[in-house]
């Protein structure tokens, strides 16, 4: 991966080929991810081993596309963020029966220049986008996504 969007865009093609393996390729053997309901996977294992159950079980045929990214260079153009908003079709449901909506994202991943050039991530989160809502609420039912009217 030559630039810190490529590691982005290889995180998508391998998305998109339900490929655990070439997913993991874009992150230091000691990264972390964060998913979008807060589990925190440390290192190529975990990362991998999450990854391909969500291919087996959630999202073995989901088309992952980024509707805009947004690279910002830090530390002496050795580290970057790279936000990346991206929109998902075809997650199939518990039961398998059925294909879920539309669901859109974004995904930040810090990045790392490595000593032969090349850009690895060292850190990824993905938050799902919930439109019109402003935060969550917890209570003794669950987290609710709410919007806050004055």
């Amino acid at each position: 991966m030559n630039s810190p969007e490529s590691v982005a865009m290889s995180f998508a093609n391998a998305w998109n080929n339900a490929d655990a393996d070439a997913l993991t390729a874009v992150f230091k053997n000691d990264a972390d991810f964060v998913n979008v309901v807060g589990f925190w996977w440390h290192g190529h294992r975990q990362i991998r081993h999450n990854h391909a159950i969500g291919f087996r079980d959630m999202f073995p045929d989901t088309e992952m596309v980024f509707e805009k990214t947004k690279t910002r260079m830090l530390s002496n153009d050795q580290v970057a963020v790279v936000h990346a908003r991206w929109k998902m079709t075809g997650q199939i449901t518990p039961d398998q029966q059925q294909r879920g909506g539309t669901r859109r994202g974004v995904l930040t991943f810090v990045c790392e220049k490595q000593a032969d050039d090349s850009w690895l991530a060292v850190s990824a989160h993905n938050t799902d986008i919930i439109d019109g809502m402003q935060t969550h609420l917890a209570s003794e039912d669950g987290i609710t996504p709410v919007h806050y009217t004055r």
